[in-house]
């Protein structure tokens, strides 16, 4: 059974800290990025070994497999996007079918070591992306095809904000 679409704007997260997950974004940069992401895989990983991994705990909700999925494709997406900001002025972002990928790329269905294995090489990939990014570009600018605007800084934040998220979704 498909999930219903999430169409919630989550970029209040970079005004408050998430009372779901307890997340501060007012406290990451893209220098703490790497670090953030490198301490979340190792419980990703744990997480994809458990034997009810494909598991949904409700019709409404995905598995971890699916939740490991989506946070393999956001590291690969935010990857990607972060490279347009640091290489265009005022980079512009396609929207992005979250839901219609996971159906489209059979997440349910997908085998967990290869998702650990391409979640952690996603992971450290964005994470070495944001390594090298200069302070003076966490001013540069990319909008989001609904309008929001990001800075690199408040890009990597709500990016971390996503990816820590997910993996209390989890319970990671």
């Amino acid at each position: 059974m498909p999930i219903i679409p999430d169409i919630k704007d989550w970029t209040w997260v970079l005004q408050r800290p998430c009372t779901e997950c307890g997340f501060d974004a007012s406290a990451a940069t893209p220098a703490t990025a790497p670090g953030i992401v490198a301490s979340m895989l190792p419980r990703w990983r744990a997480a994809l070994r458990r034997p009810d991994v494909a598991d949904r705990p409700d019709e409404a909700t995905w598995s971890v497999l699916e939740y490991a999925c989506h946070v393999r494709d956001v590291f690969g997406l935010f990857d990607y996007r972060l490279s347009l900001m640091l290489t265009q002025d005022d980079a512009r972002f396609n929207d992005w079918d979250q839901d219609l990928t996971a159906l489209e790329k059979d997440y349910a269905n997908s085998d967990p070591a290869e998702v650990s294995a391409g979640l952690t090489a996603e992971g450290e990939q964005i994470a070495a992306s944001f390594a090298g990014v200069p302070e003076e570009d966490w001013g540069r600018k990319g909008t989001r095809s609904n309008g929001s605007g990001f800075t690199v800084l408040t890009f990597a934040q709500y990016f971390l904000h996503d990816v820590v998220h997910h993996l209390h979704d989890v319970d990671g």
